[in-house]
């Protein structure tokens, strides 16, 4: 029973690469941040705004926690701020687990955040330097526990196949 944890910062593609390596190694998938959705009913975005970020990091750590502790392989794609929030850069030390930090350079993260960013609570509201000066400094504040991971794959100008089938190489 294997856990295999795919951390990184936003957009790097966990969740879209997490979904291609449990279907080729036919084991459950499971999103973090789409598992708190369903259990909340809510957004991640109205979490933030109704209840407040520590309210959700509780319930990512808890969400995290039991997957971790699951009795089947699973692929989990954390949220960019699983890692480095109660802890839980220390469940990605377990016995059962084998992480991959998705690491992008911040050009590659600029670029991804600028097309997705109305649906990311942390970066939605910001212009275009305010967006490249946020991530530098929290992909500086966070690298630390991405680095955590026993694994580190560069995911610049890779498509999620190729990522994958990279993973999946490391697995074996």
């Amino acid at each position: 029973m294997v856990k295999i944890v795919l951390v990184g910062y936003m957009a790097v593609g966990k969740s879209t690469v997490g979904k291609i390596i449990a279907e080729k190694l036919q084991i459950d998938f499971v999103d973090l941040d789409e598992n708190i959705e369903k259990a909340e009913n809510l957004s991640i975005s109205e979490i933030f705004t109704k209840y407040g970020e520590i309210y959700f990091r509780k319930k990512e750590h808890l969400e995290f926690k039991k997957w971790i502790e699951a009795p089947q392989s699973v692929v989990i794609a954390t949220g960019g701020g699983t890692p480095c929030y109660a802890n839980n850069h220390l469940l990605l030390k377990a016995t059962n687990v084998v992480s991959f930090y998705l690491k992008a350079s911040i050009p590659e993260l600029y670029k991804r955040l600028l097309m997705d960013s109305g649906n990311r609570p942390l970066v939605c509201n910001k212009s275009e330097e305010e967006l490249r000066e946020f991530i530098a400094k929290n992909l500086f504040d966070r690298s630390y526990f991405y680095h955590q991971a026993l694994n580190v794959v560069s995911v610049d100008g890779k498509m999620p196949e190729a990522v994958a089938e990279e993973i999946l190489r490391k697995l074996h």
